[in-house]
């Protein structure tokens, strides 16, 4: 009967989104959990931050989150260098080709290296030209060039701690870089709380004080990180003298897979800062809102980025096996685990939005913005986490990273950054239908994500060298 079959195929779609074996799941928690508790220690750190810079006012509130957003910048190259060496890492850890995936390492560091080198020099010489960029509120700019100069030399330490961590995540050591977030949390209270407001005989030095203890915790996380991952990690045994190897022949994998991941994350990064340049043109409350919500937001989703890596790594170790179909069903395995994540994520935001709009001393303005921000990312973060899962990890993890530079990025600046502008400036909306416009993408790379699983185009070869 033709209800019936309807019923089933219908049961048959909803079975593809239920992975049937559980060691499948056990062995993503085994890598997302310890990542989703380093991320939520990394947003504590944020929490704290933008509540201790909150005591000193909205100005410097917003100084800062404007600030730090060319910090992150950094951060997301960064990110994607690592993350395609973690495609061909994982593939290689999979098949046990060791040697392949030293010199995958090894160039890594290296174009790392140079990307420190730039944001060093560009922080130092034009600090404020820098915050000129996202706000034209003289204060502000002011507040956020002094944040900005206490940053220079953060970036080789940052670069080479984020790179390792990555790396270590893909070879399954996830416990360090646990750890050491758990002590950076510490140590960046006690620095804010002595640099900041002028404890245990310091001098008072307000924002550039928090800019000083981040580059104090970045120092630490690179001594340990590096160190373990150099000195310490027994079986892949990456050495000092590994740094200065010949490693040309992995160079054409590297850019075949790696580098349209570092194209992604580098045009998305601009995306994300073409975004902030439009927010810090709506005026310093609907900025400090922003920033408070964004931490809200990273919180809620620590667990889906944990699962998001989890899956990048699952996927590669398990087609480096030669286990395509496998991979193929965790694909919309992955799916189905995000639609739960964004579901639960959203009720999450929910039920914190008052209490974290409380921790901060707003203005009626600012506090209703927030809200209003709270609101459209509880919808939004559906979307989100599906596609999160899947561009940042399984289809990652396959190899697919060409169509993923074109879907990570032509709804971003084609639909997300007009819209935008569009609700912002020519068409005054309010703060939540500002923010949807600006979060349109999501909902359209779900929908992208879910034909790309079907084409099966996404499983892709990689060969050791």
């Amino acid at each position: 009967m033709p209800t019936d079959g309807r019923k089933m195929k219908n049961t048959d779609k909803l079975r593809l989104l239920i992975y049937p074996d559980r060691a499948f799941y056990k062995e993503v928690m085994l890598i997302a959990v310890p990542v989703a508790l380093q991320g939520l220690i990394t947003m504590g750190v944020n929490l704290v931050d933008t509540v201790m810079i909150g005591e000193l006012g909205e100005r410097q509130l917003s100084a800062a989150s404007l600030a730090t957003q060319y910090v992150n910048i950094f951060h997301s190259l960064c990110m994607g260098l690592s993350m395609g060496a973690s495609v061909l890492a994982s593939r290689f850890w999979g098949m046990k080709e060791y040697a392949s995936l030293k010199r995958t390492i090894t160039v890594m560091f290296r174009f790392c290296l140079v990307l420190a080198v730039f944001f060093m020099c560009s922080t130092a010489f034009a600090p404020e030209a820098i915050m000129r960029m996202y706000t034209a509120e003289s204060d502000v700019a002011a507040y956020g060039a002094e944040y900005l100069k206490y940053c220079v030399w953060s970036y080789l330490f940052y670069g080479l701690s984020l790179t390792s961590t990555i790396i270590m995540r893909s070879i399954h050591k996830v416990r360090i870089p646990l750890l050491v977030s758990l002590a950076a949390f510490f140590l960046n209270i006690g620095g804010n709380y002595m640099f900041m407001f002028g404890r245990l005989g310091f001098p008072a030095m307000g924002i550039a004080g928090a800019a000083l203890s981040t580059w104090i915790v970045r120092v630490f996380e690179c001594a340990v990180i590096c160190g373990y991952l150099l000195l310490a990690e027994d079986v892949l045994r990456y050495r000092p003298k590994d740094l200065f190897m010949k490693a040309g022949d992995i160079l054409p994998e590297y850019i075949k897979i790696g580098i349209p991941v570092f194209m992604s994350d580098m045009i998305l990064a601009l995306g994300t800062n073409a975004v902030m340049m439009v927010i810090g043109h709506l005026g310093a409350a609907f900025v400090a809102a922003n920033a408070i919500t964004a931490v809200v937001e990273r919180i809620s989703n620590i667990l889906i980025a944990g699962v998001s890596q989890g899956s990048a790594v699952v996927t590669g170790n398990t087609l480096g096996r030669g286990e395509a179909e496998n991979a193929e069903r965790q694909g919309w395995a992955f799916l189905g685990i995000g639609l739960a994540l964004g579901l639960l994520a959203g009720l999450v935001m929910l039920l914190l939005a008052d209490p974290i709009i409380g921790l901060y001393h707003l203005t009626e303005e600012t506090a209703a913005i927030t809200r209003q921000l709270l609101y459209a990312m509880s919808l939004m973060v559906v979307f989100t986490a599906m596609n999160h899962i899947l561009t940042k990890g399984a289809l990652r993890g396959g190899g697919d990273t060409k169509a993923l530079l074109v879907a990570d990025n032509i709804f971003l600046w084609v639909v997300s950054i007009p819209l935008g502008i569009l609700a912002g400036f020519v068409f005054p909306a309010s703060a939540f239908w500002i923010y949807i416009c600006i979060k349109m993408d999501n909902p359209l790379k779900t929908i992208w994500c879910v034909m790309r699983l079907k084409s099966k185009k996404w499983i892709k070869k990689i060969e050791a060298v």
